[in-house]
């Protein structure tokens, strides 16, 4: 039964994949280096499908004048890869597409203009307060002009604090989608390198970790940034004591909206003395409904929109607007506190894997039909639901009813999956 069941799934998939090839039709465009304002000639153009787990389904080239023509099957999204100057540059094709033109950038190892925007961390204590879970998030910002990718063996380097357990890393370029890195190891001990082109744009990386935690005794933090950075901004739980070392420049943000309590310290310099110490227990609140409209906001942002914060009526909207006078002087809120409620988010995201990473593959080579295969196709469908909603093609109400159904059969399937592929093997 299980067997027939298998090569059904197997038989049906192939027919999918081979109806879409058959409805393929061809999308045209121009690749255009936008540090030189010239057609990129000789580009890598690579054909991506989303629902196999970035599985390369075709590639060209760009001619003498940048153009080039590729065949797109008509059965979901999917997404161009260009590679120019070792420097991969993204752009979602949607059925029905016909054109797609994509900018690059000339990349250099050193590039003026690049700055740490702010470094935003979430604390909190696990439950028993046995360790410590922290969201780190990053954002660096390319203003240099010319337009340039920063692109070099370290583009961009951090330190974590000693004993940390890296639990997942994501990295969203400008105008992206978050997609999982890893961290590179340096010689200098809790330092390392994220190998990831920093584009002309703001470019975001997550960094989520454990530390070993003593509730009573606390965790002394000792942050190091690389750069000079605008902002380092500290969120934990209202419960949890914060202490700040001698000389540490770090002010108290008031804000009921957040849930927590929130410090900030800005124009950072990398010797400045940063230390602080976190103790007690507690978990920040997880607010769906203002998560939600935060996460519409970022997808707002992301996609070039820009949110009212004076009209914005979403269930946690008006984000945008601060609620003390320093703050709106300085504009940080404004800009960061939509992330800053989404971090987690982000880092659910990695741990469900519906972030662009390639699935599992069976010895042959070929993706697995089984338990793990369906799973996969799960989590398949909610990357796709995802981006469904990124492209406008469904209704907020639409979409928080399928994530419901989605996140509960995950949940379901996740809780049986071990077992299942026990009796099947």
């Amino acid at each position: 039964m299980r067997i027939a069941l298998k090569n059904v799934l197997g038989v049906c998939a192939a027919l999918a994949l081979l109806c879409g090839f058959a409805l393929a039709e061809p999308v045209t465009g121009v690749v255009t280096n936008k540090t030189t304002n010239k057609p990129s000639a000789g580009d890598d153009v690579v054909l991506l499908q989303l629902a196999q787990g970035m599985q390369e389904l075709a590639r060209t080239k760009t001619d003498g004048r940048g153009r080039f023509s590729i065949e797109v099957p008509a059965d979901g999204i999917h997404l161009l890869r260009v590679t120019h100057d070792k420097a991969n540059y993204f752009k979602p094709v949607q059925p029905g597409t016909q054109s797609v033109d994509i900018d690059v950038y000339s990349a250099s190892p050193n590039v003026d203009g690049v700055t740490l925007d702010a470094d935003v961390m979430r604390l909190e204590s696990e439950a028993g307060g046995g360790s410590l879970h922290v969201v780190e998030h990053f954002f660096v910002k390319n203003d240099s002009s010319p337009a340039k990718t920063l692109m070099s063996d370290h583009p961009f380097e951090l330190y974590l604090p000693p004993g940390a357990t890296v639990e997942g890393l994501a990295a969203k370029a400008p105008n992206g989608m978050a997609v999982q890195q890893s961290l590179v190891p340096e010689n200098e001990p809790n330092k390392y390198t994220i190998l990831f082109p920093i584009r002309p744009g703001e470019t975001e990386f997550q960094v989520t970790y454990k530390l070993p935690y003593s509730p009573d005794k606390g965790f002394e933090f000792q942050p190091r940034p690389t750069m000079v950075t605008d902002t380092l901004a500290l969120m934990m739980p209202k419960s949890m004591k914060f202490t700040p070392g001698q000389s540490a420049p770090y002010s108290p943000i008031t804000d009921e909206d957040l849930g927590a309590q929130t410090y900030v310290a800005r124009n950072v310099q990398p010797s400045q003395p940063l230390a602080f110490t976190v103790s007690g227990t507690g978990q920040l609140p997880r607010d769906t409904g203002a998560a939600g409209g935060a996460q519409e906001a970022g997808a707002q942002a992301g996609s070039g929109g820009v949110v009212n914060p004076n009209t914005d009526t979403r269930p946690g909207g008006g984000l945008g607007v601060p609620v003390d006078n320093e703050a709106a002087r300085e504009g940080w809120i404004s800009k960061y506190k939509v992330w800053i409620l989404i971090a987690l988010g982000l880092a659910f995201a990695v741990a469900a894997g519906f972030m662009l990473k390639a699935p599992s593959a069976s010895k042959s080579g070929e993706t697995p039909v089984g338990p793990g295969g369906a799973l996969q196709a799960l989590r398949d469908e909610m990357f796709s639901l995802e981006t469904d909603r990124l492209g406008g093609k469904l209704s907020e109400s639409e979409y928080q009813e399928l994530k419901a159904a989605y996140d509960l059969v995950l949940k379901r399937a996740l809780g049986r999956t071990s077992v299942v592929e026990v009796v099947t093997e």
